[in-house]
């Protein structure tokens, strides 16, 4: 996935995070770019995840989405645990994810999975 050169100095922070999924999200948390991996680990294809919110494939009760949204705005990066449903919304799938706010406002997403379950 393309992805335009993110600012030196958020970049300054890195977690690490391999980029086994990607993804590149607006400003109002709704997905622009997703990775063939993404697509497939969350059972949807890239038309039905292009346009989706991060909130409504993220587990519920899990996330204050809006709160933790408005802290990554305010340091333009993030990076812990994000946990997801699947498609079917059966399966828990538990990513270390690392984000950065780049300079032409899309939050780029870098995850790998590191457990899943019921």
């Amino acid at each position: 996935m393309a992805s335009a050169k993110t600012d030196d100095a958020v970049r300054e922070f890195d977690a690490h995070v391999l980029p086994d999924y990607s993804a590149e999200l607006d400003l109002n948390r709704r997905y622009l770019v997703v990775s063939d991996g993404l697509c497939k680990v969350l059972d949807y294809s890239r038309e039905e995840l292009i346009g989706k919110q991060l909130d409504e494939i993220t587990a519920p009760r899990t996330n204050t989405i809006p709160v933790t949204f408005e802290l990554f705005l305010r340091n333009h990066y993030m990076h812990g645990v994000w946990i997801f449903v699947n498609h079917s919304r059966n399966v828990k799938l538990f990513m270390r994810y690392e984000a950065w706010l780049r300079s032409d406002s899309r939050v780029e997403w870098n995850m790998e999975l590191i457990g899943a379950g019921a």
